[in-house]
């Protein structure tokens, strides 16, 4: 029975794993060639993507202690997200941070 129960978990595990391999954008983009995006494209969404962890750094850099000022900036990080790329938030963020913090 215990057997039994490890094999399943574990054919689950290595199915999961090569199932997200082939989801990721470069083997989707391997399989539509004719549709992928240009290298100035690729290169743009990397840099944005960039930007969203340097947003969750700015927003979390204190993990064990309340900040009130980076409470503030991850409850509007949200909102400027739909009007604004990552890169333009972040540094929209940064200011706004560092200005309320020399204000303090």
């Amino acid at each position: 029975m215990i057997k039994s129960i490890l094999l399943v978990v574990s054919g689950l595990v290595l199915t999961s794993a090569a199932w997200a391999a082939g989801f990721r954008y470069e083997d989707i983009a391997k399989r539509h060639q004719d549709s992928a995006l240009g290298s100035d494209k690729v290169a743009n969404a990397e840099m944005q993507g960039e930007c969203l962890v340097g947003l969750k750094e700015l927003n979390f850099r204190k993990k064990q202690d309340y900040d009130a000022i980076a409470e503030w900036s991850n409850f509007r990080t949200a909102s400027l997200l739909e009007y604004y790329s990552p890169c333009e938030v972040l540094i929209i963020m940064e200011v706004a941070q560092q200005k309320l913090r020399e204000s303090q």
